[in-house]
């Protein structure tokens, strides 16, 4: 480690604080907490969420998060994430898997990184497939998609956008 760099920085806490960090990284529920870093606590409800998904949860180790089954965003954006999932996960290996990677690997995020070896395997495995964000903007029906994938499925997330737009518009004006 190069001292002299101006990007390093001496961790502040003293060796039993590290040590207690250290330690409660070796069991896996507990949270750690380093500076502007924190991971949250697994809890119960992330094992059910690994091996006895709801359906609003299936895919959620794309990134993705639904909030209602019935709304209009979830019926326009359904069929990227069936499409992203096709591509994403290996044909060899099981969902709950992937939502184990998520949770275990990249804490349950899109930003955190809980355990680097296990954030990369899910990477790889997923080949960086991932979705960030989905938000309406200005108007109900002016939504905008976020995601990492091949070109043709970036195509795709712009005709939905462009599609919900369009006849978002199209009643609007009627």
């Amino acid at each position: 480690m190069n001292k002299k760099s101006k990007f390093y920085r001496k961790d502040p806490r003293t060796f039993s604080e590290r040590a207690k960090s250290f330690g409660q990284s070796l069991l896996f529920w507990k949270g750690r907490d380093k500076g502007r870093i924190h991971t949250r606590d697994l809890e119960w409800d992330d094992l059910r969420y690994i091996f006895f998904p709801s359906k609003l949860e299936r895919y959620g180790y794309l990134g993705i998060t639904f909030y209602k089954e019935d709304s209009e965003y979830y019926k326009a954006i359904y069929p990227l994430v069936l499409a992203m999932d096709y591509e994403a996960k290996p044909y060899w290996c099981p969902r709950w898997f992937l939502r184990f990677l998520h949770v275990f690997g990249n804490d349950k995020s899109i930003v955190r990184v809980r355990n680097r070896r296990l954030s990369n395997l899910h990477r790889k495995l997923t080949k960086g497939i991932q979705f960030w964000d989905w938000k309406t903007k200005w108007y109900h029906y002016d939504l905008r998609i976020s995601i990492t994938a091949p070109k043709h499925l970036q195509n795709l997330a712009s005709d939905i956008e462009h599609g919900f737009y369009k006849r978002g518009q199209k009643q609007e004006e009627e």
